[in-house]
């Protein structure tokens, strides 16, 4: 039986909102901070560093700069990292107030990426808990498969 996370799904949030939470942070509100708040605020998916970095004008900012970027955006909670397997990060922003937690489903084939939805129950991770003696237990579930176009 799966039900929907417990979170909400992403909306895209407004530019000044984001750059807002930097404020209040006491974070610096730069050039290149803004561009890469700017692409991931319009992709449904995430995104890898260099992925980012196609995306942006060019000499906007180099690579040292996007890490240091996303490490900050992530260490205040702005972005989730991400792991498809295949050994690059991605990152998404995260609604204020949420932890970002959902799913995907992974295309193995043009590694396209569907949001999923649904969730796995509470009281699965309640038993899974319990049965090992674990505390404070969470999941994170990537699916993989071979989408619709990719088939034919």
């Amino acid at each position: 039986m799966k039900k929907p996370c417990q979170h909400p799904a992403h909306q895209q949030p407004e530019l000044s909102d984001l750059t807002g939470r930097l404020r209040r942070e006491s974070r610096k509100i730069t050039g290149p901070r803004t561009a890469i708040l700017e692409i991931l605020r319009h992709h449904p998916h995430p995104l890898t560093i260099k992925e980012i970095f196609s995306e942006l004008p060019a000499g906007e900012c180099d690579l040292a700069t996007i890490y240091r970027a996303i490490q900050l955006l992530e260490k205040l909670g702005m972005v989730k990292r991400f792991d498809f397997g295949d050994g690059a990060a991605r990152f998404e922003l995260v609604e204020e107030g949420s932890d970002g937690h959902h799913h995907h489903l992974v295309c193995t084939h043009c590694a396209g990426v569907v949001k999923i939805e649904e969730c796995f129950p509470a009281e699965i991770e309640r038993q899974i808990a319990s049965k090992n003696s674990f505390q404070a237990v969470t999941h994170r579930l990537e699916f993989f498969g071979v989408c619709p176009d990719c088939q034919k």
